[in-house]
């Protein structure tokens, strides 16, 4: 370890103290609403109540989590989790040039993905993160992936609806540039080996920080927030269609891109396995039924 750049970090560390618990704040928050929703969303008009299951984890180099899973009627399968954690930075965790361990990291997020049963409910996933090496940032954003060929397209009412969701939670901010943002989104959920695109994206940011920190935070408010809002409108929209075999198989067949991209290219998946998370927290993202 490089001392000056770990007196660096511990500095930053103190720094950042009350940064760090407001971001922990709001990610908790944001957590409770998300699973509030889709518990309500899964118990709406039955006895049968049906709620996330929790299992709260620590990592072996320093910090810890908790993850929330659901299998429902509506949802086929949900995970909803927090996570803080830090120590030693790992080869390869946030720079595939790092060729030595010379830093310390801390990093908590949330980390939200939503596989529904009905073929016309889109999966979606959003992420919101904070981390401090020798820097600190936010990254993250929300992406929606539809999984019938029909509606894999930028004029479907899905996507029209998320995409401006997500405008408007940028458009307060004038650092937060919602084009350049849903540019990043289309490249990074890029499939390269299948040439095509995960889904109908979103907004993606990384490394990201403008000059007042106070206003980051109210922009990743806004993010979630506004996903909450429009993927609960998304869900109750499409829920009640009637599908059969070749929607579901239409399902299974795109799902099976969403593995490939989590598992091969996925920055969020790659960070957790090297920084010894929780493994079933990490590879939660899957879904439960895929075909190829």
């Amino acid at each position: 370890m490089n001392k000056t750049e770990n007196k660096t970090h511990t500095l930053l560390l103190e720094e950042t103290k009350k940064d760090r618990k407001k971001a922990q704040s709001i990610f908790k928050s944001l957590r409770d609403k998300i699973c509030n929703t889709i518990e309500e969303i899964e118990n709406y008009d039955t006895d049968k109540k049906i709620q996330f299951s929790i299992d709260s984890w620590n990592r072996k180099g320093g910090g810890g989590g908790e993850s929330r899973n659901l299998r429902g009627r509506v949802i086929e399968k949900a995970g909803v989790h927090l996570s803080t954690v830090f120590g030693e930075l790992p080869y390869g965790a946030l720079d595939e040039e790092k060729s030595t361990n010379t830093s310390e990291f801390w990093a908590s997020g949330i980390s939200v993905i939503v596989h529904p049963k009905n073929p016309f409910v889109p999966s979606v996933h959003m992420n919101l993160r904070m981390i401090v090496t020798n820097d600190f940032w936010f990254g993250g954003g929300a992406d929606l992936t539809p999984m019938l060929h029909s509606k894999r397209n930028s004029n479907d009412t899905d996507t029209i609806l998320f995409h401006e969701s997500m405008r408007k939670a940028c458009q307060e901010y004038p650092f937060a540039k919602y084009k350049e943002f849903k540019a990043n989104c289309d490249k990074y959920f890029f499939i390269k080996h299948r040439k095509e695109n995960r889904g109908t994206g979103g907004i993606f940011f990384d490394r990201f920080k403008s000059e007042q920190t106070s206003s980051d935070f109210l922009f990743l408010n806004d993010v979630g927030n506004n996903f909450i809002k429009t993927y609960k409108q998304i869900i109750l929209s499409n829920m009640s269609k009637e599908w059969n075999d070749n929607h579901r198989m239409e399902q299974l067949h795109y799902r099976g891109r969403y593995v490939e991209f989590n598992l091969m290219y996925d920055k969020g998946t790659l960070f957790g396995l090297k920084t010894g998370g929780n493994i079933d927290s990490i590879l939660s993202s899957l879904p439960p039924i895929v075909s190829w």
